[in-house]
């Protein structure tokens, strides 16, 4: 009888020999053609052969079509997809050819780790009992750096990481440590699994500190997502030498928009400046409104090592307590930056509007313009709210009392008028207003927490954000109704099951969505959105509501913005942090060229790489702030905290505390007053004694358990429900 697959220490044999079937679809082969094509050549390689095609064949996974003689089954069971792991050991199989994700025990998983592209196998596919995968082959290897600690012992060290879904530590030789110390925090490179080995071999490829130090930890959230830290000597140079100065053989070229009265309004900490607005009033009463973006690309030309490298980065990264910009500082705070009081070149979008924020006109080319002003969001507030340009030292750029110039206020104003119109016919149209709550740090000069605030956006945020679409939807359908080739920024309907899944949890907080149409889904979850706001659940239900929605990412097949409603849209208002704004810039000048349309496969895997690179800067920015927080509540075990339930599970509650949005785990173990047991139904815990429900919403009293930086975790101790 044959031993089971799943125990075989052989398995990578038997894969390899289905490797060679399924490369030999139509043909039947022998141990011997297999062992030739495997370069076998020992008795006992050949004799193993023998015994796996009898135990493939048992599994019916081959056929024998003659004696001796074995052929491939087809690739009805068969599938290629990704290893989605979980954090106990065991795995999910997804694919878009099945409906469903499928389970991988721990001993189906064959060395596959989370987010591989694999080929599995599916048992009970027809037999009606739960379906489960087998890898059979790991097609690519998602990640081969990992970062984590090291254990050196005499003759070798392991390597163990703190993410979850890395189910095995790393094997080091002894001549593969380089420099590091006992649980230093290091980033290792896999090299080999060998078939025995429980574990991966890997070597040391850097260093980045001892544990638990700021710098270390920042420097490992980047080296886990494969992120860099610095830019290479040679950008560095190459960019040196770039010419920033304002040409005036350049400025002929240009439309001439020095005189216009231009200026910015960005955070007050902002070191980069990408947008500027000007303002006039004509003399038909209408007016003209430019939105002048950085011209990165006047800088950043293509095919040079610069480009190449802001194209691998796509986007810069905002971490609690550094930026890790796309452009090196000469170019991101300086030539490109729209810093007050000087001439720079831009490339703008100048709208005609009437008052009731109609289009008249439109115009888009390369500039050159000079900010008059620069402004906080805070002191642009401060004029819409009061009229006068007095502004209190408290919220002033200068720290000190200013009076902004009246045709500055006057400006603001009307562009603030006309900004909540836009909105106003923006949101008749079905877009869905997102305005969560950011958790923001105050860091002393060491970078460590010391307060935390939020900010949300208010009119001055949204008299940019108006203007920026306007330019972002403009540019776009100037070029899609052209039928050329862009980048397009998209986002697609959302998925019905999330819609549903949303209904469930909202409904138990006497909240609905109706789900009958595009337009009155829009409208339900704009109601939802007004309609929690302040209330305890907000931050909860704005997090589920975000998460039911689809992710926006980066295309030339357009097929527009579901969540801002345009059917039309780009990014090109923010090419200093943003790659597909550069490439934005590069073709509406091309096209302003008369140039013939780019090629769309080439734009496609640019546009796939910038959303790759988009969602891992995603990443690495939410475990910065995991980070930070668990680092502003250590320390504070004694204290005790008012929270609100933000997530059930079989094995514990998610607890966000209300005023710092600080969130950790109660194992369900440790909720001492009862036994608890998992409703999926109500996502509530429910008391088997008491019959005590806790359940998403209900607001609990916590105090820090634990505070572990390393896993960037947060445990609470739970004391009762209010």
């Amino acid at each position: 009888m044959a031993k089971s697959i799943k125990n075989k220490k052989d398995f990578d044999l038997s894969s390899k020999i289905l490797k060679v079937l399924s490369k030999n679809i139509n043909k039947s082969l022998n141990y011997k053609q297999i062992a030739s094509k495997l370069n076998i050549i020992d008795s006992n390689g050949r004799n193993q052969i023998i015994r796996d095609l009898k135990y493939l064949h048992s599994k019916k996974k081959i056929k024998q079509t003659e004696p001796g003689k074995y052929k491939f089954i087809g690739q009805s069971n068969y599938y290629e997809g990704t290893l989605d792991m979980t954090s106990r050991k065991t795995g999910y199989f997804v694919s878009p050819e099945l409906e469903e994700d499928i389970f991988i025990p721990t001993n189906n998983l064959n060395k596959a780790l989370h987010g591989d592209t694999v080929k599995v196998y599916i048992y009970n596919k027809r037999t009606g009992k739960k379906p489960e995968a087998e890898v059979v082959e790991i097609v690519h290897r998602n990640k081969t750096q990992f970062v984590g600690v090291i254990d050196i012992q005499a003759n070798f060290a392991f390597v163990s990481t703190a993410n979850a879904k890395m189910y095995t530590d790393i094997f080091i030789p002894k001549d593969k440590i380089a420099q590091a110390k006992n649980k230093d925090v290091v980033l290792v490179e896999l090299e080999d699994w060998p078939e025995k080995a429980d574990s991966p071999f890997g070597r040391v490829v850097r260093v980045l500190g001892k544990q638990g130090e700021h710098d270390t930890e920042i420097h490992a959230i980047l080296a886990e997502y494969g992120l860099p830290a610095e830019f290479p000597a040679e950008v560095e140079e190459f960019t040196q030498k770039i010419d920033t100065s304002i040409q005036e053989e350049e400025v002929l070229k240009r439309r001439d928009m020095r005189e216009v009265l231009t200026f910015t309004i960005d955070p007050k900490d902002a070191k980069d400046f990408d947008d500027a607005l000007s303002f006039e009033t004509l003399d038909n009463g209408n007016y003209r409104i430019g939105v002048h973006i950085a011209d990165v690309s006047h800088y950043v030309q293509e095919g040079t090592i610069l480009d190449q490298e802001a194209f691998q980065r796509a986007t810069s990264i905002y971490l609690v307590d550094r930026t890790i910009p796309m452009l090196p500082e000469v170019l991101s705070n300086f030539a490109c930056s729209l810093r007050p009081h000087e001439d720079k070149f831009t490339f703008s979008a100048v709208f005609e509007l009437n008052n009731r924020a109609e289009i008249v006109d439109k115009w888009f080319g390369r500039t050159v313009t000079h900010s008059d002003f620069r402004m906080a969001y805070e002191e642009a507030q401060h004029i819409i709210e009061t009229k006068q340009g007095e502004i209190p030292a408290i919220i002033s750029i200068t720290s000190e009392q200013q009076t902004i110039e009246q045709p500055i206020v006057d400006s603001v104003l009307k562009m603030n008028e006309l900004a909540q119109k836009l909105r106003e016919v923006r949101m008749k149209n079905g877009a869905i207003s997102f305005d969560k709550i950011e958790v923001k740090f105050n860091l002393d000069q060491n970078g460590e927490p010391i307060g935390v605030y939020f900010k949300e956006g208010k009119e001055a945020n949204h008299l940019i954000e108006e203007f920026m679409l306007l330019a972002n939807r403009k540019v776009s359908e100037f070029i899609g109704k052209q039928k050329k080739t862009f980048i397009y920024r998209i986002h697609d309907e959302p998925d019905q099951d999330k819609l549903f899944a949303l209904q469930n949890v909202i409904s138990k907080f006497g909240y609905n969505i109706n789900l009958k149409s595009k337009q009155g889904i829009s409208a339900s979850l704009n109601q939802l959105l007004k309609d929690v706001n302040g209330k305890r659940e907000q931050n909860l239900v704005d997090t589920l509501t975000i998460r039911s929605m689809s992710k926006a990412s980066y295309s030339t097949d357009n097929i527009g913005h579901y969540g801002l409603a345009f059917d039309y849209y780009s990014h090109f208002t923010s090419p200093i942090r943003r790659y597909p704004d550069v490439m934005a810039h590069r073709l509406l000048q091309l096209y302003l060229d008369n140039g013939n349309s780019v090629n769309q496969e080439e734009y496609e895997q640019k546009s796939s790489h910038c959303s790759s690179m988009e969602s891992l800067a995603s990443s690495a920015e939410r475990d910065s702030i995991k980070y930070m927080q668990v680092k502003y509540m250590q320390g504070q075990e004694d204290k005790e905290f008012l929270g609100v339930i933000s997530g059930v599970t079989e094995w514990g509650i998610y607890v966000e505390i209300q005023e710092n949005k600080c969130e950790g785990m109660v194992r369900i173990r440790e909720i001492k007053d009862d036994y608890y047991v998992f409703d999926e139904k109500q996502y509530a815990l429910v008391g088997q004694s008491t019959n005590n429900t806790l359940q998403l919403g209900d607001q609990v009293i916590v105090n820090v358990k634990n505070a572990d930086l390393v896993k960037k975790q947060l445990d609470f101790n739970y004391i009762k429900k209010v």
